[in-house]
């Protein structure tokens, strides 16, 4: 249920209806907007009969919420939703596409500290590397851990660009809040409801991958889970998912973009690297995807992918990510 105040109602008449959801067992949230201030009814195990409150003052109407995501669903926020970094030095939202680049994993300062100064040279805005690693083969490289952190933080210190890390569990998320600015929770964490919970929690925005076998709902239900705690800077990352092909990593499911952009004002960025597996597909996908105006592209950068210990075939070359921000540009794309 969405209780839709007025404009011209006083504070005094929102409260009331707060009173009004808690008297009743349920969680109210205010969802102020440019054109309307409104309050969603939460946790509500049945149907709200709107007839409570319509009779309240200031009560312009008392809308019904169809879908089972109310947090995510533009039906409660009709409004996009903006995520700024710093003082609003960089925006996420409102279909500008931030650009997000950087090594699968942090190997060391050097190899971090000059591939930020290439993507940064380039248009880059925020840093991506993996300081913690969740890899298929327990053998795999698992990344550098606190120090991986360490070295982030540097990064930022001596090249201005914002950082974002994945968390893998419960108990680093809380070193990965301390250290960055957008925490990642990866394709393998998308159903980690703990995780999930922990992240909502967080007081840094939260960049959420979808699930690499995961309904579309389901993804969405996930960031409400996220959203259900009370942290409403959510991003949401199409990857690619599972499929029977076998010429790429994964598919690249730009079918979701405009169900979601009209589904859910939450901004969402496209993982075109992951998608690919493949090098040569990369700037490909992410040319479609930031057609689709949507709100960022995360594309994996690496100064020399054939010694990468992690992910090399699907990094771009620091030249090769120049190549795409041109490429951009010539599709008259604000980056």
């Amino acid at each position: 249920m969405l209780i839709v105040m007025h404009r011209q109602a006083r504070p005094d008449d929102i409260k009331k209806v707060i009173e009004l959801i808690e008297e009743h067992g349920w969680v109210a949230k205010s969802i102020p907007g440019g054109e309307r201030t409104a309050i969603g009814v939460l946790k509500n195990p049945e149907p709200v009969d709107p007839a409570i409150f319509l009779d309240l003052p200031g009560v312009r109407d008392a809308i019904p919420v169809s879908k089972p995501y109310k947090l995510v669903s533009r039906e409660m926020h009709p409004e996009d939703t903006l995520i700024g970094l710093g003082d609003d030095e960089v925006v996420i939202g409102g279909g500008k596409p931030v650009l997000m680049a950087g090594p699968c994993a942090v190997e060391s300062e050097k190899q971090a500290l000059d591939i930020a100064r290439e993507v940064k040279r380039a248009g880059a805005k925020i840093f991506r590397g993996g300081a913690f690693k969740p890899r298929s083969s327990p053998y795999s490289f698992q990344g550098l851990g606190k120090k991986g952190l360490e070295i982030l933080a540097k990064v930022r210190e001596e090249t201005g660009l914002f950082i974002i890390t994945e968390a893998t569990d419960h108990e680093v998320c809380d070193m990965v809040e301390e250290y960055t600015d957008i925490i990642q929770l990866g394709t393998r964490n998308m159903q980690n409801y703990r995780l999930l919970r922990r992240a909502g929690q967080a007081k840094k925005p939260v960049l959420l991958k979808r699930g690499m076998w995961a309904t579309v709902d389901e993804f969405l239900m996930a960031a409400e889970y996220i959203m259900s705690e009370g942290n409403d800077q959510v991003i949401l990352c199409e990857r690619g998912i599972r499929t029977f092909t076998r010429h790429s990593r994964n598919t690249l499911d730009l079918n979701a973009i405009p169900y979601i952009q009209r589904e859910s004002h939450l901004p969402i960025v496209v993982d075109p690297s992951h998608a690919a597996g493949r090098r040569h597909q990369v700037i490909p996908l992410a040319k479609a995807a930031a057609a689709m105006d949507v709100d960022g592209l995360i594309v994996e950068v690496h100064n020399d992918p054939q010694k990468a210990l992690s992910d090399g075939p699907q990094s771009l070359y620091p030249e090769q990510f120049l190549q795409l921000v041109s490429s951009l540009r010539d599709m008259n794309i604000d980056i």
